[in-house]
Parts: structure tokens; C-alpha cells; sequence
């Protein structure tokens, strides 16, 4: 639908956005680990870091020596592996650009605690919706999705630079492009939209963004927060003439 690039929402409680940088460091790092993998050796990786519904209710197993990680560790595992550069790219710039709002009205630790149920929240509905499913779930859309949620909550009339269809320049209030991104979410997976696109796991993702931001928030976070009004150079008009300044005769102060 469009592709943000940067909304102008300075941090008001932290200095530096520590764990969105962590994590995007974090998920390029595993991506470039797979990138360099032989086909079979990154097939493996999926599927044994990846989420799978159908081995998650006990209706399948893996392969012998094909399970990487305890089974409900999956849950989080799956939301740093990505099935391309674009997969990637998509995710981490959606991050950079709201996830150090989330970070900066949640603090540190609450929010890495939010970003990792989000992300579960997404695999659970995911596999909710599709539980014999044996196709594995990958990428960090849930906890991006549980990212948007809360931006729009927190900062509805921040207006976000855009690109719309991926070529034209707008810069529009959250409350339109989030709005509209969620909207989308949740009718294509009411309309069961592209198979390879897990809109389920993007709606558990929102829902649980939704429901945290509310609890996790710092006290006297506002929520629904006003506009935040770029600043902008004034020509300030001197006057034609100067008034003296009128003096006072000596007797009228007081003397030390």
C-alpha cells in the first residue's frame, strides 16, 4: 500500500532508540546467516526455526534432527527469518520509522517485552486460523503489525512522509495510512486474500499491539496524542523607531 520513509516525531523519554536498533541489527544479522547457506541447509533453517501450526498442535512432526529449538520457542524464533532482501527491507523500514515512538513511550525493557508478544500473538492467531497448516511462518510482520497498532494510538495526528504506490511523495496524518494499512489487513484475511501472505498473523499481531500499548505505556503517556507541528523560520518585522527608555529621577529609588 505504501512505504513509509520518515514521520518527524522526536523522542520526548530515551536518547536513543537502543532496542529497535538491536533488533533490526538482529534480524539482518540472521538474514545474511541464511542468505549464505546452501538451498538444503536454509530449507532446514525454516524449518526449524520457523513457526509450524500443524507441529505446534501435535498433528505433524519434524524430521528427525530438523527440530532447532524446542517447539514453543518457534513462536519468537520465526519472527527473525526472512524470505528475502524485500521481505526484510519491508519489515526493518517500518520498524526504524514507528518502533522508536513505541520504544521511547514504553521504555526500554517494556518494550522489547511488547515487540516479542506481538510477535507471538501473531503466530498464535496464525495458527489459530490454520492449525493442520504444515507450511512454515516466517518474517516479523506480527510484531510490525503490533508496532502500527500502537503508533496510531499513541500518535494518531503525527503526519508521516510517505510513498504511496511506491512512487509518489505524501505526507499524510498516521490516523489515514495506519488506519487504512489495518483496515487492509483485516478484510483481506476476512476475503482470504494471497495464501503466501499470513493475514492472520498480522491481525493477532495488531489486536495484541492494541491491547499492550495501553497496559505497558509509561505513567502520563497520553494516548491519542496531539500534532506535532514541525517548526518553522519566522521573519520577525523590527520596529521603525525605538522608544526611549524614560529615567526616573534619583529620589524615587531607594538607596543602600
Amino acid at each position: 500500500m505504501f512505504i513509509p520513509l520518515h514521520d518527524a516525531n522526536s523522542l520526548k523519554y530515551i536518547k536513543h532508540q537502543y532496542v529497535t536498533i538491536g533488533l533490526i541489527v538482529a534480524n539482518i544479522i540472521v538474514y545474511l546467516f541464511t542468505a549464505f547457506e546452501s538451498e538444503q541447509a536454509a530449507q532446514a533453517t525454516v524449518l526449524g526455526l520457523g513457526y509450524i501450526p500443524s507441529v505446534s498442535f501435535g498433528l505433524a512432526e519434524l524430521p528427525p534432527g530438523y527440530a532447532l529449538v524446542p517447539e514453543p520457542l518457534t513462536y519468537v524464533t520465526y519472527a527473525f527469518l526472512h524470505g528475502d532482501i524485500f521481505h526484510l527491507g519491508g519489515n526493518m523500514l517500518f520498524l526504524w520509522v514507528f518502533g522508536d515512538n513505541v520504544e521511547d513511550a514504553l521504555g526500554h525493557i517494556k518494550y522489547l517485552i511488547f515487540y516479542l508478544l506481538c510477535a507471538i500473538s501473531g503466530a498464535v492467531v496464525h495458527g489459530l486460523i490454520a492449525p493442520d497448516s504444515q507450511m512454515p511462518l516466517i518474517g516479523a510482520s506480527g510484531a510490525i503489525a503490533g508496532i502500527v497498532a500502537a503508533y496510531l494510538i499513541l500518535h494518531p495526528r503525527v503526519k508521516v512522509w510517505i510513498l504511496a504506490f511506491a512512487r509518489i511523495p505524501l505526507r499524510i496524518p498516521a490516523y489515514i495510512t495506519l488506519g487504512l494499512w489495518i483496515i487492509f489487513q483485516f478484510s483481506m484475511l476476512a476475503l482470504g486474500g494471497e495464501d503466501q501472505i499470513s493475514w492472520a498473523c498480522h491481525a493477532g499481531g495488531i489486536i495484541a499491539g492494541a491491547i499492550l500499548v495501553l497496559i505497558l505505556r509509561r505513567r502520563g503517556v497520553p494516548i491519542l496524542d496531539r500534532e506535532i507541528v514541525t517548526p518553522r523560520a519566522v521573519k520577525v518585522e523590527q520596529p521603525s523607531a525605538v522608544a526611549p527608555v524614560e529615567t526616573q529621577p534619583a529620589s524615587r529609588w531607594g538607596r543602600q
